[in-house]
């Protein structure tokens, strides 16, 4: 009973410094990412507040010099560009990162841009994470059956094909379906038309139609990774000793590739799924810009050409913070589904 306890002692203790040494790669990634973009947009020769007078003053003629340096201390204190760069920082961190308050949007002023982002965000995720789930999925089983019937031709030809498709990036992919299906064909729109002021049913049916040439791309582009990468890994599961064991004791071909070169070959995909978000999302910010869609990739792109720091800032943290997020899930996560792994 005291073995059994100083056991449990001893997990519990070996997981806590496994969870905090995760947690503090966590915050530390999140700390370097959103430093990073801080410091980068305000290298833009552009002024955010000198481009909004610009605007205000075209449509309401000239104004008295008093109230318009009034007006631009206002707005540099809105758009957190009061104080030295270090206090805008310091401001950045509390507020922006910590409460996600981000300020006003100049594209839209003066809406919070953190209330925008909210309705874009949902877009770029369910386009990101169906897209992604089901290339991991469909890509591993065709690898694993290449993999496994390593010297079929059907293998060969499956593998052929994912190296044709791996390397090319994702707007080429994107540019070249919407070319075909959207243009030549007219199956589906040029850009993005989601209508939204007919009912639910309508809503998802153009949203749907519009989401499937851009969640098409992604798919294509991810799958050929994984098949090349469970190829590999089942290929060479299928040569080690248990699974040539199990094939003398009679089992057959599909429990082997079930229950022993699937179960081995899946743990390393399933790290490699966590290490793929952060590329997936860019792929998907270049898809959303080719095609219109109204995820957080087109919000991005008109903040940057229209220097709206707070917008750029907001979405990039938001970012930087689901990825890190769904990275640190699957690091916890992985040795439950790995029993060889231990937290040490």
């Amino acid at each position: 009973m005291r073995k059994i306890l100083q056991k449990k002692v001893g997990g519990f203790v070996k997981f806590r410094t496994y969870f905090l040494k995760r947690l503090g790669t966590w915050a530390l990634t999140i700390w370097i990412g959103v430093t990073f973009i801080f410091f980068v947009p305000r290298m833009f020769p552009s002024d955010p507040v000198e481009s909004m007078i610009g605007q205000i003053s075209a449509r309401s003629g000239s104004m008295d010099p008093v109230q318009m340096d009034a007006l631009r201390r206002s707005l540099r204190v809105q758009f957190g560009l009061e104080g030295s760069l270090m206090e805008q920082y310091t401001t950045f961190l509390w507020k922006g990162l910590l409460h996600f308050d981000f300020g006003p949007s100049l594209m839209s002023y003066p809406e919070p841009a953190g209330k925008i982002i909210s309705t874009y965000l949902p877009y770029t995720v369910g386009l990101s994470m169906i897209s992604t789930l089901l290339a991991w999925i469909i890509g591993n089983l065709i690898g694993l059956l290449a993999g496994f019937r390593k010297n079929k031709r059907s293998s060969k030809i499956l593998e052929g094909i994912a190296i044709c498709l791996y390397p090319i990036p994702y707007f080429i992919v994107a540019l070249v379906l919407q070319i075909f299906f959207a243009y030549i064909l007219g199956w589906f729109p040029l850009t993005t038309t989601i209508n939204s002021f007919q009912g639910f049913g309508v809503f998802m049916a153009s949203l749907i139609k519009s989401s499937i040439l851009p969640a098409l791309s992604l798919l294509l582009v991810g799958t050929g990774w994984w098949i090349i990468s469970m190829k590999s890994l089942a290929a060479t599961t299928s040569e080690e000793d248990y699974v040539l064991y199990a094939r003398y004791r009679g089992l057959s071909e599909g429990v082997i590739g079930t229950k022993y070169v699937l179960k081995n070959s899946i743990l390393t995909q399933v790290t490699a799924l966590a290490m793929s978000l952060g590329g997936v999302f860019g792929g998907s910010i270049m898809t959303e810009i080719i095609f219109g869609y109204p995820g957080v990739g087109t919000l991005i792109q008109k903040a940057i050409l229209q220097s709206d720091y707070n917008m750029i800032l907001g979405c990039i943290t938001i970012s930087i913070v689901a990825i890190s997020t769904a990275t640190l899930i699957v690091d916890l996560v992985y040795p439950f589904i790995d029993p060889r792994i231990r937290y040490s």
